[in-house]
């Protein structure tokens, strides 16, 4: 799917195992890792530390793509245009996670069971709450979440899930 096999390390995994690896976890199996849960305490002080110390050399990595790209392409348009969390998001919610399970080690809780550690460990860390993206297509992760307890506060676009980190687990 990717030439570029880094790349979607580069985007969604590496910063935050470099910058928070108190917010980083690995699920495995006998055949190696599969999976991975990661996560950012503060949303908006992440967004600047990936603009001081990670964008910069990965730009220089990967040109500023045009409009109509492969897919690594495409994730490398955000190393140019990084989402930025609008405030009144960050405000209750300021916290954010990118999760990613291989298809053998789905289906057999451990989604549910990195979720649990990754908000205990949010928790642990004085965070009020948590929110993440998901694609509208992805129809089997958007009912993995609400299944989960996370409420759906956005449709438009990508869809944006959270929930309160300070009601009782």
């Amino acid at each position: 799917m990717f030439d570029d096999p880094r790349i979607l390390g580069h985007v969604f995994a590496a910063p935050y195992a470099l910058f928070e690896p108190s917010l980083a976890f690995i699920a495995e199996d006998e055949a190696g890792v599969g999976g991975y849960i990661v996560g950012a305490v503060d949303s908006k002080a992440f967004e600047e530390r990936l603009e001081a110390d990670w964008w910069p050399a990965l730009r220089d990595q990967y040109p500023a793509p045009p409009s109509e790209l492969p897919p690594d392409q495409r994730t490398a348009r955000f190393i140019h245009d990084p989402i930025k969390i609008p405030d009144e998001l960050a405000q209750d919610y300021p916290s954010h996670l990118h999760i990613n399970l291989v298809p053998r080690l789905q289906s057999q809780g451990l989604g549910r069971q990195l979720m649990n550690t990754l908000i205990r460990a949010l928790r642990a860390q004085g965070s009020v709450g948590l929110h993440f993206f998901v694609w509208p297509s992805n129809q089997r992760a958007l009912g993995f979440y609400r299944h989960l307890g996370f409420t759906m506060i956005s449709a438009e676009g990508p869809v944006i899930f959270a929930m309160d980190l300070r009601s009782a687990a």
